[in-house]
């Protein structure tokens, strides 16, 4: 499947066995991931207000245990 993702987004090959592939595309592109051997183990949000405030905070899974995380946030200006 890694050859066939890297092609996307591709309307002609979305469409082509759609049937099949649009259940798997959903599951791969959710926002958490939840799969027997894949999965989500860190999300990443960095905000930039107009002043140059960063804000980047990311969460990561601790332990590959889907209950446990720990969640670090670092800020900062950027400079002009």
């Amino acid at each position: 499947f890694t050859t066939f993702f890297s092609q996307l987004p591709d309307p002609a090959i979305e469409d082509q066995g759609k049937d099949y592939i649009r259940p798997i595309l959903n599951k791969y592109a959710a926002l958490c991931v939840r799969c027997p051997d894949y999965g989500t183990r860190t999300n990443t949000v960095v905000l930039i207000d107009s002043q140059g405030h960063v804000t980047f905070t990311e969460r990561n899974m601790i332990n590959a245990d889907v209950n446990q995380w720990q969640t670090s946030t670092y800020e900062f200006k950027l400079h002009s």
